[in-house]
This record gives structure tokens, C-alpha cells and sequence, in this order.
């Protein structure tokens, strides 16, 4: 008959874990804004020019790091507009980035709150469809109106979101 042995660390964690310790709170999901949240409206989509520049930050952006990144930007309805993998960059953060845009845009707001809301236990997020929990999408906004979305993916997250940040400069003042 094989035991069950745990590790000395998660023995000694679960030692020193005081006996009154509760769990962390659930988000409260029944609590009602008064506002409705990411309530920005949707404008006359990205130019194809406009689109160019934006991606042409984010690999200037990445070139100084020496990050090998996929970008792409969408339109309002993160619909592609326009696409640049660097040379070298990891072939399935192609799909990556197209996803991050399209849940940016879609959604109307930065793809770091997916990833922050799952490891808070938001675990509901992955029900729904088009969501993805990885940073590095952020919606571009002009005139406070969404004209599309900036996805960039090929590093690790922090990354991503660092030459995302850099693409959605030249459209987010």
C-alpha cells in the first residue's frame, strides 16, 4: 500500500498557518455598481495607417529589449487591421496576440484584468467566451470613444504588456 507523503515545505506551511486563519474573501459578484463598469463607447474604427504606427512602436519598443513580439491591432469590433511577427518571434503567440486585441477590444478593457481577476479566484472568467487572461491587450481609446485594440504576445507577460503599453502610447494621450 503507497502512502502519501507531502513535501517538508508544504508540511512546515501548513504548521505555521494559524488555527483562526480564514480563507481569503470571495469577490463580492453581487455587489451593484452604480455605474456600468468599462462603459466606454465604441467609435469609428483604427485606419490602416494608424494601425501601422501603433505596431510600429511595439517593435520599436521590443527591439530595445531585444523581445522577439507578435502584434496586432483590431478594430472596434476586433475585427485584424494590421499584423507584424518579428523575426524569430514564437509562432504560437501569433493566435496569442490576435486573441489579446480581440478580447481588448471586445471587451472594453485591458487583458491584465482577466489574469489579475483568475489568480484572484474570478475563476467565472473562464466561462466566457473570447476571454483570455494574459496581459498584453489594451484597448485604444481616442476622444474617449474605442477605434480598436493592441495585442502583443511572444514573451513572458510582463514583457507583452511593456511593448503593448508602447503601441497604445501613440493612440492613448
Amino acid at each position: 500500500m503507497k502512502r502519501l507523503v507531502l513535501p517538508f515545505a508544504a508540511l512546515a506551511l501548513l504548521a505555521a498557518r494559524p488555527a483562526f486563519a480564514q480563507p481569503s474573501p470571495t469577490p463580492a459578484l453581487d455587489v451593484i455598481p452604480e455605474k456600468m463598469p468599462f462603459d466606454i463607447p465604441y467609435g469609428t474604427p483604427i485606419t490602416l495607417e494608424r494601425a501601422q504606427s501603433v505596431i510600429a512602436a511595439v517593435v520599436a519598443e521590443a527591439k530595445k529589449h531585444d523581445y522577439k513580439m507578435n502584434a496586432t491591432v483590431v478594430d472596434s469590433n476586433g475585427d485584424l487591421i494590421a499584423f507584424a511577427r518579428m523575426d524569430g518571434a514564437q509562432l504560437a503567440s501569433i493566435e496569442i496576440s490576435e486573441h489579446k486585441a480581440r478580447a481588448a477590444a471586445r471587451f472594453r478593457r485591458i487583458t491584465k484584468l482577466f489574469e489579475n481577476g483568475m489568480q484572484g479566484g474570478m475563476v467565472y472568467f473562464s466561462t466566457l467566451d473570447g476571454v483570455i487572461a494574459s496581459r498584453g491587450g489594451i484597448p485604444l481609446v481616442e476622444n474617449g470613444k474605442i477605434i480598436g485594440a493592441i495585442g502583443v504576445s511572444g514573451g513572458a507577460g510582463s514583457q507583452d504588456e511593456i511593448c503593448a503599453n508602447a503601441g497604445a502610447g501613440v493612440i492613448n494621450k
